[in-house]
Parts: C-alpha cells; structure tokens; sequence
C-alpha cells in the first residue's frame, strides 16, 4: 500500500490546485463579465457636456458637443474586416474656447488626399484613451499614424490631450466608428475549460501511474 501513497498524494494535490485553477477563471469570468456590462452601459448612457479635465474615471462618458472643426487632422492606418484598408481620421475641434480631438471615424484609401472641410459641427461621442501604442509601433511618417497614441497626437495638433470617439456621422462622407466592447478581451472561459482539461488528464495520468505501480507488484510476486 505504501507505494501507492506517493502518486495517489501527487495527483489528488495536482488535480486540485488545477481545478481551483479553472474555479479562479470562473470567478475571472463573472468579473469581467460584470465590468463589460458595466461599460456598455456607460456607453449608451445619456451624453452629457465635456468635463473640465477628464480623467481615467471619464474613459467611455458619452459626451455631446457643438463646435467646429478647424481642418486640421491626423489619419491612422487600419483595416476593416468589411471596408478593407483605410484611414482614421483625427481631427482638431475647437468647442467652448478648447481645442480637443475627435476621432472621426473612416475613410478608404482613395479618399486620403481629398481635403476635410473647416465647418460647424455637432459631435457625439465618447471620451477614449485607446492603449495602441507599443515598442513595435513604427513612428508618424508625416501625417500618417500606425496607432492612435493621445499624448502625441494632441502635441501634434496643438490639442489637449482629450480625444472623443464619434458615435455619429460628422460630416464630408467620414464613416463613424463607435467605441464598443468587442475589443475587451475575455478569454477567462477558454482558460478556465484548459486548467479544468488539464485536471482531467493530470487524473487520467495518475491513474495510469498507479495502475503500473500495481502492474509490476503483481509481477514481482
């Protein structure tokens, strides 16, 4: 019986932390389930005026504003699953005597050179602080951005670093792209299904242990 006390203690403590394992990404789950719905919910609220100096705690407040649009803009390279190849477009809006950004939303390839129009405008939108920005992302060639990185686009339009997301279209043909939540990753159900596979196998592998272990005692009886 002795020699079956090692591998039965290795795979029952095994298998345990591997299901609590997969019960913490259930939990994981539950949580970030709950911050998702939170943030869709905060999107699609009643948009309100722009704060004073928005904070982190703004990212996603739906804000409505009038202004104009000075001409003034950035594009940033991106792809659309149904668009193909195109442009966001980052332009300088002037509202209340600030000057922020509005992500505008997409224009196609074509459309690169074709001027966008000074003009009043009203925008609504969404406060954002996309993360795009890694040690991979090439540097501006001129107008062209290959991510969308607040800091030193509002540098480069002589904005504050405030960018609003429009939900809705803003004129000379640019097609909006809301903010939404299809970006959040949530992978916590596929990590939680592979520490629970991984229980199973590490179940199955103790099993077959000690059906060795009990395979060559009987053979050296």
């Amino acid at each position: 019986m002795k020699r079956f006390l090692a591998p039965l203690l290795i795979g029952l403590i095994g298998t345990a932390i591997l299901l609590g394992l997969g019960r913490w990404q259930l939990q994981r789950l539950e949580w970030k389930e709950g911050v998702i719905a939170a943030i869709d919910a905060q999107i699609r609220d009643v948009p309100g005026d722009l704060p004073d100096a928005p904070t982190e705690a703004d990212r996603y407040k739906p804000v409505r504003l009038e202004g104009r649009f000075t001409g003034d803009r950035l594009l940033v390279l991106v792809g659309h699953k149904e668009m193909g190849p195109g442009f966001r477009v980052i332009a300088a809006y002037e509202t209340g005597g600030r000057r922020i950004m509005v992500d505008r939303g997409f224009i196609y390839e074509a459309w690169r050179n074709d001027p966008l129009n000074a003009a009043e405008a009203e925008v609504n939108g969404n406060l954002h602080w996309p993360e795009e920005v890694d040690s991979y992302t090439p540097a501006p060639e001129g107008d062209l951005w290959f991510a969308r990185d607040v800091p030193a686009m509002a540098s480069a339009l002589g904005t504050e670093p405030v960018l609003v997301v429009a939900r809705t279209p803003t004129g000379d043909g640019v097609i909006p792209l809301p903010i939404d939540t299809s970006a959040i990753p949530n992978d916590h159900l596929g990590y939680a299904l592979t520490w629970f596979s991984l229980a199973a196998v590490w179940v199955g592998m103790t099993l077959l242990w000690l059906w060795r272990i009990r395979r060559r005692g009987e053979g050296n009886a």
